[in-house]
């Protein structure tokens, strides 16, 4: 029988699943360094992994080893270049939490335009003493303009919404959309430097590589209206956290909400000083429907990718498939 990790705690009726085709090494404990994440993979056939970091050191300690599932859209955390040398197939979770992942990228934008946070941290203070006029004013959402990088699935749902907020959407991409999905979603193309300019609240759900590292940095923040929000949904190390921090800090944007950091789950302390910010701990897909739906896909995925079930030798999403997979050693 095949040996399969599951790196991390998840749903035991998914686990469940997996013990149908596979001998399960389950991970409920802490998560696993490197050291021990190497140990645990070098007998085994597949992984799902939720984010663990899987280099090309670890695949040629794992002879066996011919996929990888991440319950995750991004897979930053895997070391594409070593996956594909190694013929180690990739695959990953997209399209099951687009919808939900923009409802809450929606609710991290308001809550940080409406200064949600300093209220309540105020509030539980003890600090509120009487109504005032001009207590905790924020920016309105409703007819102001939306500005979106990174237009793909969850870009795209993010402008949905705006429609019933009566906003102008602003968005820039690596390429251009279909003018159709423009139509639908009446958004217009612009450079980043205008869509900064321009945007009176600006969401980033791009992908993180190299290139995006630190894409939002110092320059990219001066460009920004004073009265402005950025809200980072999409990958830490695409924003430069400490710039961001600078910024709050002296009003040169208005406010923030991040549910993602560079170096999680560590986080810059500049951002703890500030109180112009929204910190949440990478939950935008975190509904049960939409967790489940991630883990149900992950190991649609391995199951898949390892021969076995309805779909064998089709895994479903594929990252890397040009990789045929190891032969089994």
């Amino acid at each position: 029988m095949q040996k399969v990790l599951i790196a991390r705690p998840i749903f035991p009726d998914v686990v469940e699943r997996l013990r149908q085709y596979f001998e399960v090494d389950w991970n409920t404990g802490e998560v696993l360094g490197a050291e021990a994440l190497t140990q645990r993979l070098a007998d085994k056939d597949g992984a799902l992994t939720a984010g663990d970091t899987v280099s090309a050191a670890m695949l040629a300690a794992a002879p066996r080893l011919r996929v990888v599932a991440n319950m995750a859209v991004g897979y930053n955390n895997f070391d594409m270049d070593g996956f594909n040398a190694a013929h180690v197939l990739a695959t990953n979770t997209p399209d099951v939490l687009n919808e939900s992942t923009a409802d809450f990228g929606w609710a991290l934008m308001m809550a940080a335009a409406r200064r949600m946070a300093e209220a309540e941290h105020w509030l539980r203070g003890g600090h509120w003493q009487k109504w005032a006029y001009d207590g905790f004013l924020g920016a309105d959402i409703h007819g102001s303009t939306l500005g979106v990088i990174g237009m793909g699935r969850i870009g795209q749902a993010l402008a949905r919404r705006a429609r019933g907020f009566n906003m102008q959407v602003l968005y820039h991409n690596r390429t251009r959309v279909a003018p159709a999905i423009e139509a639908e979603l009446n958004a217009h193309y612009v450079s980043k430097e205008a869509l900064l300019q321009r945007a009176d609240h600006v969401v980033l759900v791009l992908p993180y590589t190299p290139q995006n590292h630190h894409a939002i940095g110092a320059a990219e923040l001066a460009l920004m209206k004073p009265n402005a929000t950025l809200t980072n949904l999409a990958r830490g190390g695409i924003v430069d956290d400490a710039a961001l921090a600078d910024a709050l800090r002296h009003k040169r944007i208005a406010a923030a909400g991040l549910d993602v950091f560079e170096g999680e789950p560590q986080l810059n302390p500049a951002l703890l000083s500030v109180p112009n910010i929204v910190l949440t701990p990478h939950i935008a897909s975190a509904t049960e429907a939409t967790r489940r739906a991630m883990a149900n896909l992950a190991a649609d995925n391995l199951i898949a990718a390892l021969g076995e079930g309805p779909n064998a030798g089709r895994p479903p999403n594929p990252v890397n498939p040009q990789v045929s997979g190891r032969a089994r050693a």
